[in-house]
């Protein structure tokens, strides 16, 4: 049998397995075991190492629990994580290459050579030679390196790292917008705490009320005309009672996500008896605006892209330069013809794409364009970010302005409703006055505590843009009861104002408790 079909056989038939087992190949579908067994697992480890409550749960613990277990804070620490992995792999590309190779090769047939004449074009009578051994095995050690490799992951390297900052920043952000959604659900839970029972309890004064005057309708007692009126007042109060409880119904689920609680665990909180301070609308604007360009998240984000694009455009000049590349290494056969079976070999090339120089100057300009964008976004950011601090301060001045106005309506109507109240066992107003101006009273409770969760939405707001969060070092292993009390002491910081210097620029804002 001639060689080729010897070997053409096998390979055909290799061949042949390959394309079969690549045209076996079809869509997959998750079946629904599959899906319920993957979700209970993944809800077993989002629960697994978090401490469960015991008692009430207070505005600091909230804040530490979604700074410790909130899913979403994991995913940016994750990504942070994996942003310093790339970093500290791109270390290694700037090494040299060092690798080592083995190989074994196999011919059916000897390697016979021959010679011809260069004048005659006659082929010698000599007889033919072998030149190579069937069977031989090639091992070798390469050693390379190359200058134009070495500055091209030099470059990669620093931007690298540059995103490793990136990824910290963009996770103060998301503990920024994490903070204000916790406070925001925090104080939507305690007034639903707060109300639920009163609510309750007057839609069923409301209810009974009802029930007697579509009585005293169908009795011909009253006018028909204001027994109408009567019944229409009641069903208002009892509307806005509904509303009531089906807007504050959510809110202790939203908590329970939020601090990565069971959603179905009925959820109670602490309301904290410290009042909102002013502390922070006595500092003068101008020392805000140094604070939030030294922290701010965003602006310290695009310094960062803005050294990156910088970077870029020496990487790309690079491209124009000549590649200079060294190489050596041992090598050694088995193949029993070779008179040196094991040499050592090095080398030095000098490589240069002549046609690379047409493109340098677009490749120059792109670059330049690319700083130019990077610098006009963060020229833009900061006045972004500078407009948030003043736009923060005087939403906070407003919202502690109208928290003021609506406890002091709050207190009134409550009073108010007190009066009647004794004024109806002493039977000299209706049934109907009194739920209204409970009606009344539960409305400005309600209005109170959702201006004072805006207030705390605004001071959330405020500290975002002065790049201020609670960040102690290593959350993620630190106690909750520690972290418990060092965000019960930034909050106090906070309210109190306690900046150690406002406007000294902060090195790494995660490294040192910052004012919450």
């Amino acid at each position: 049998m001639p060689a080729t079909t010897k070997f053409a056989l096998p390979a055909g038939i290799v061949a042949a397995l390959l394309l079969s087992g690549c045209a076996s190949m079809n869509p997959t579908p998750l079946t629904t075991a599959e899906v319920v067994s993957t979700s209970a697992e993944d809800r077993a480890l989002a629960q697994r190492d978090v401490e469960p409550l015991s008692g009430a749960l207070t505005l600091e613990e909230a804040m530490a629990r979604a700074i410790k277990y909130n899913l979403d804070r994991r995913t940016r620490v994750l990504e942070e994580s994996l942003a310093q992995g790339q970093f500290e792999a791109g270390h290694y590309d700037m090494l040299p290459k060092v690798v080592a190779n083995a190989g074994y090769r196999y011919r059916d047939e000897e390697l016979i050579t021959r010679s011809r004449n260069y004048s005659t074009g006659a082929y010698s009578d000599a007889p033919p030679f072998i030149s190579s051994a069937r069977t031989a095995w090639a091992t070798d050690l390469s050693f390379t390196w190359s200058l134009l490799d070495f500055g091209q992951s030099y470059y990669a390297t620093k931007q690298n790292a540059d995103r490793v900052l990136i990824a910290e920043e963009r996770r103060r952000k998301a503990l920024h917008i994490l903070m204000q959604d916790v406070r925001t659900a925090f104080w939507r839970t305690a007034s639903a705490q707060k109300l639920r029972n009163e609510v309750r309890a007057t839609l069923t004064d409301a209810a009974a009320a009802l029930e007697d005057a579509r009585k005293a309708e169908a009795e011909r007692l009253r006018n028909p005309l204001e027994a109408l009126r009567y019944q229409r007042q009641l069903l208002e109060n009892v509307r806005l009672l509904e509303a009531i409880d089906q807007e504050l119904s959510t809110a202790a689920i939203e908590l329970a996500s939020l601090v990565n609680l069971p959603l179905a665990r009925k959820l109670q909180v602490a309301e904290p008896a410290q009042a909102l301070s002013r502390g922070w609308l006595q500092v003068p604007p101008a020392k805000m605006e140094e604070l939030a360009i030294a922290r701010n998240a965003d602006l310290r984000e695009s310094f960062y892209n803005a050294r990156i694009a910088a970077d870029e455009t020496r990487r790309t000049m690079l491209k124009v330069f000549p590649g200079l590349s060294f190489s050596f290494g041992p090598h050694h056969s088995t193949d029993d013809y070779l008179i040196n079976d094991t040499w050592r070999e090095a080398g030095l090339q000098l490589s240069y794409n002549l046609l690379g120089i047409l493109s340098a100057p677009a490749q120059r300009r792109m670059a330049e364009a690319g700083v130019a964008v990077a610098q006009q976004r963060r020229m833009a950011t900061q006045m972004a970010v500078l407009t948030q601090v003043h736009v923060a301060r005087l939403q906070y001045a407003n919202a502690l302005a109208q928290f003021e106005r609506a406890d002091s309506i709050w207190k009134v109507d409550a009073e108010i409703a007190s009066h009647v109240a004794r004024r109806e066992q002493a039977q000299t107003q209706t049934k109907l006055d009194r739920v209204s101006n409970q009606t009344s009273a539960i409305l400005s409770q309600l209005r109170r505590y959702q201006a004072l969760s805006q207030a705390h939405a605004a001071a959330g707001r405020l500290q975002a843009s002065l790049g201020m969060e609670p960040t102690p070092e290593g959350s993620a292993a630190v106690p909750l009861a520690q972290l418990t009390q060092s965000v019960a002491s930034s909050l106090k910081q906070w309210d109190e104002a306690q900046v150690l210097d406002i406007a000294a620029p902060a090195a790494a804002p995660g490294a040192a408790p910052a004012a919450q």
